[in-house]
C-alpha cells in the first residue's frame, strides 16, 4: 500500500466514519515492519527481562488503536502518528510489568530524600559517600540500592524525557486545555534545569544515552567505566532529578 493509497484509505475513514477489516488488515500489512523496527530499537535500551515478542505484541495493538483513530485532517501522517501509539503502547506494556518490588521502590525514595537533605544543607552536588553516609549504609549498600533500581529507572526515566503526548493529543483532536498546555511546558523548564545542573558524568551518561543512543555496554567503554557503574550512575541521575524536582511529584 503506498502512502497514496494510505491517504486514501483515512480519508475514506473519515467519509464513513467506520473502520472495516479490510482497512485494518491494510493497515497491518504496511506497517508490521515499523513495529518491528521500534521494537528492535527499544529493546536493546530495556532490561534483560523485556522479550521482544512482547514489544511487537503490544506494539501491533497500538497500531491497531492508531488506525482507529487517525483524522487525516489534522495534518500529520499516519507513520508518524502511528509511530507515536506504537511507541507509547509498548512503554506502556513495559510498565504494566514492572518488576521492581516495593521495597526497591521505597529504597530509591529515600536515596532521593536523601540527596535532597544534603543538597539543601550544603549548596553542593550529593557525593556517594555522602549520600551512604545520610542513609546510614556503607557504599556496598548503597550501589546495591543503585544497581536494583536501574532496571525501573531506565524506562520510567525514558518516560520523563520523551514522553510527551503533545503530538498524539494534537493528531487525535484530543487538545489539552491552555493549563495543562503551560503547566507541561513549565516542568519542561524545570527538567532542562535540572539536567543542566547534574554533576559532569551523570550528565554525560545521560546525553550518551538519550541524545546518542549508546547502550550501557557502548557508554562504559566511552567513559571507561563497567556496564553496571555506568547502570548505577544512570540510577542515580535519575534520582537526583526527582530530588532536585519534588515538588512536581
Amino acid at each position: 500500500m503506498s502512502s497514496a493509497t494510505g491517504a486514501s484509505v483515512y480519508n475514506n475513514l473519515q467519509t464513513d466514519g467506520e473502520v472495516t477489516d479490510e482497512h485494518l488488515n491494510e493497515v497491518v500489512d504496511r506497517y508490521a515492519p515499523l513495529v518491528k523496527r521500534i521494537a528492535h530499537h527499544l529493546l536493546l535500551r530495556m532490561p534483560a527481562s523485556v522479550q521482544i515478542d512482547d514489544l511487537i505484541q503490544s506494539g501491533m495493538i497500538g497500531l491497531l488503536e492508531a488506525a482507529k483513530k487517525y483524522d487525516v485532517s489534522k495534518g500529520a501522517s499516519f507513520e508518524t502518528y502511528a509511530g507515536i501509539r506504537i511507541r507509547g503502547s509498548m512503554l506502556d506494556e513495559v510498565r504494566k510489568g514492572d518488576w521492581a518490588p516495593r521495597s526497591v521502590h521505597r529504597k530509591s525514595r529515600k536515596v532521593a530524600e536523601a540527596i535532597k537533605a544534603i543538597e539543601a544543607r550544603t549548596g553542593k552536588d550529593a557525593k556517594d559517600p555522602d549520600i551512604a553516609k545520610e542513609l546510614e549504609i556503607d557504599l556496598t549498600a548503597y550501589y546495591a540500592i543503585l544497581q536494583d533500581a536501574s532496571g525501573s529507572r531506565l524506562f520510567s526515566f525514558d518516560d520523563i524525557m520523551e514522553g510527551d503526548d503533545s503530538a498524539i493529543e494534537l493528531a487525535a483532536g484530543e487538545l489539552p486545555g491552555p493549563c495543562d498546555g503551560l503547566q507541561r511546558d513549565t516542568f519542561k523548564a524545570h527538567l532542562a534545569k535540572a539536567i543542566d545542573g547534574l554533576p559532569d558524568r551523570e550528565k554525560l551518561v545521560l546525553a550518551l544515552y538519550y541524545d546518542e543512543e549508546l547502550n550501557l555496554k557502548e557508554i562504559g567503554e566511552v567513559i571507561g567505566v563497567s556496564e553496571s557503574r555506568v547502570s548505577q550512575i544512570h540510577s542515580q541521575a535519575a534520582m537526583r532529578l526527582r530530588a532536585r524536582l519534588s515538588e512536581w511529584n
